[in-house]
Order: structure tokens, then C-alpha cells, then sequence
């Protein structure tokens, strides 16, 4: 009670001398935990504010959706169904189509399902789970990536050593490989983002939750280790993105010492498209994470992230199966 009587005594005459700190240190951390624990959900960026503009975002997204879910679908059903494409480069793109499936489908629904009902809300729970399943399915893509670019490598390379080098069981580990790697990796950001305490609002600059945005919410210095993460996963997709790009230099001296045109053609068919969705998938996922807060907008980041985020699932299943000669056959079969 003593205690309280200077402390209150300290409000009143800021001159007086004591050893007790001030009391509005004590509220003020209160109130930081306060704001940190009652956020129950967050607001996402709506991609229009007249409802004309959301019925219209709705119904494309709507119509990227179907085409993803119609063009994968496709993809994994046809290479099942087909024994002539149990091979390893069709087991990687069934892999791929699997990823590109579950990663359109962790953000594109809740966004239009916002925009249909024309609200802007995802609940705390939600918008970490929708973080969790989305880093998990795009860092197991870009490993995936990276494992396809070695397959095409060691058949156009070394094609006495396909069989050995990518047998089933290396085909299935490399695989699991990827998917592992990637839980790891999202749970590993989760944990870390999640942890920190957020008191600058629940409003995020995203249509979907996104580890920067989060970020920008934090009112403590705990969020520069998980830049740092970010920069250590930078520097690793960066080490990946450089083995790819050295497997296609030799690809690609390789093809253009095959004699054949028809040869020529159908090693750069195969390989072109991979390298195209590659470039596009790197170049502007890096580009959202690593951008100085400086040159951040709305706008810029809603325009970024959709390359990345939702171009990739509707346009695999086009590229691959346009350019693909034996993927065009097996399915006019299959739907014949």
C-alpha cells in the first residue's frame, strides 16, 4: 500500500524523487498485450470498392479457378489413367499439378467468397492456416521445380543413366523430398510469424495472408528474425534457382548438338515451357518478399502477387499439355 502511495504521489509531482517507475510503463506493456491477444481476425484488401467491380472480380477469379481445377484435374487423372506415362518426368508433373490444385485453392475461394458477399474478414485461426498451406505448396513447388530441371538434365545429358539415376524409389524420395522440405519450411515461418505481437491494426495490404503483411502489423523488434529467415530462404532459393539455370546451360548446349530437327524440337517443347513458368514464379515471388518497404503499395503488391500466387495453377496445366506431343494423345484418348 506504501508502495501505491508513491507510485500515485510520482503522477501527481513529477519532480519528486523516487525509485519506483512510472505507472504508466506497466499499463502501457498491459495494453501492448492487450492489442496482441484480441485480435481475432484480419481484414483483407479488397481488390474493388463498387460492387459492380467485385461481381466482376468474383466471376474471373471464378473462371481462373475452374480452369485450374479443370486443367490439373485433366493432368492427374490422365497420367494415372495411362501406363505409357508412368515415367519419371510425368510423376513429377502429376506432382506438380497436385501443388498447383491445393495451392490456388488455399486463397482463391476465400477471396471469392469476400467479394461475393462483400466483406473483407478471415479469422485468426483461418489466415494461419492459410498462410501454413500456402508456403508449404509453393516452397514444395519451387523444390519440385528444381528436381524436374535435374530430371531433364539427366535425360538429354546422360540418357544411358536415366534408368539409374532416376529409378522409381530415387523418383519417389526426390518427391517426398520436396513435400517435406516444404512443411518444414512453412511451419517453421508460421510458428515464427504468428509468435510475434501485432499492434498496428488487424488490416492487411494483401487479398490473402502473406508473411510481409503480417509482418508490417508487428509493434516489436522480435519481427526482424523472421526477416532474416526471409533472407536466409532468399539466399536459398537464389542457390536453386542458380543449379537450374546452370542444368539448362547444359540442356541446352546438349540439344543443339542432336543432329535431328524433330529431336531439337521435342527437347526444347519439354524444357522451354518449364524454364518460362520457372522465370515468371521466381522472378516475382523474390520480387514481393524482397521489395525495400519504400516502393510498398497496395496496389503494387495486389498486382505482384498475383503472378505468382495465381497465374502459375491455371497456366501449368496449358503449357504442358499444348507442348507436350505424348501428355495431347494420352488425353484426347482418355476423354475420347
Amino acid at each position: 500500500m506504501r508502495n501505491s502511495l508513491f507510485i500515485c504521489l510520482r503522477e501527481v509531482s513529477p519532480n519528486l524523487s523516487l525509485s519506483f517507475p512510472p505507472c504508466t510503463r506497466p499499463h502501457a506493456q498491459r495494453q501492448q498485450m492487450s492489442n496482441s491477444s484480441s485480435i481475432t481476425q484480419f481484414l483483407l484488401l479488397p481488390f474493388a470498392d463498387t460492387r459492380e467491380l467485385q461481381l466482376l472480380h468474383f466471376w474471373l477469379f471464378l473462371a481462373i479457378y475452374l480452369a485450374a481445377l479443370l486443367g490439373n484435374g485433366l493432368i492427374i487423372t490422365t497420367i494415372a489413367w495411362d501406363q505409357h506415362l508412368h515415367t519419371p518426368m510425368y510423376f513429377f508433373l502429376l506432382n506438380l499439378a497436385l501443388l498447383d490444385l491445393g495451392s490456388i485453392s488455399t486463397i482463391v475461394p476465400k477471396s471469392m467468397a469476400n467479394s461475393l458477399w462483400d466483406t473483407r474478414s478471415i479469422s485468426y485461426t483461418g489466415c494461419a492456416a492459410q498462410l501454413f498451406f500456402f508456403v508449404l505448396l509453393i516452397a514444395a513447388e519451387f523444390f519440385l521445380l528444381t528436381v524436374m530441371s535435374y530430371d531433364r538434365y539427366v535425360a538429354i545429358c546422360k540418357p544411358l543413366h536415366y534408368g539409374t539415376l532416376l529409378g522409381s524409389s530415387a523418383c519417389v524420395h526426390m518427391a517426398a523430398a520436396a513435400w517435406a522440405t516444404g512443411f518444414l519450411y512453412s511451419l517453421l515461418h508460421t510458428a515464427n510469424t504468428f509468435s510475434l505481437p501485432l499492434c498496428k491494426g488487424n488490416a492487411l495490404g494483401q487479398f490473402f495472408c502473406e508473411i510481409p503483411q503480417i509482418l508490417k502489423l508487428s509493434c516489436s523488434h522480435s519481427y526482424l528474425r523472421e526477416a532474416g529467415f526471409i533472407m536466409i530462404s532468399a539466399c536459398l532459393v537464389f542457390g536453386c534457382f542458380v543449379f537450374i539455370l546452370l542444368s539448362y546451360v547444359q540442356i541446352f548446349r546438349a540439344v543443339l548438338r542432336i543432329p535431328s530437327e524433330q529431336g531439337r524440337h521435342k527437347a526444347f517443347s519439354t524444357c522451354l515451357p518449364h524454364l518460362a513458368v520457372l522465370s515468371l514464379f521466381v522472378s516475382t515471388c523474390m520480387f514481393a518478399y524482397l521489395k525495400p518497404p519504400s516502393i510498398s503499395s497496395p496496389w503494387l503488391d495486389l498486382v505482384v502477387s498475383v503472378p505468382y500466387s495465381v497465374v502459375p495453377p491455371a497456366v501449368n496445366p496449358l503449357i504442358y499439355s499444348m507442348r507436350n506431343q505424348d501428355l495431347k494423345d494420352a488425353l484426347w484418348k482418355f476423354i475420347s
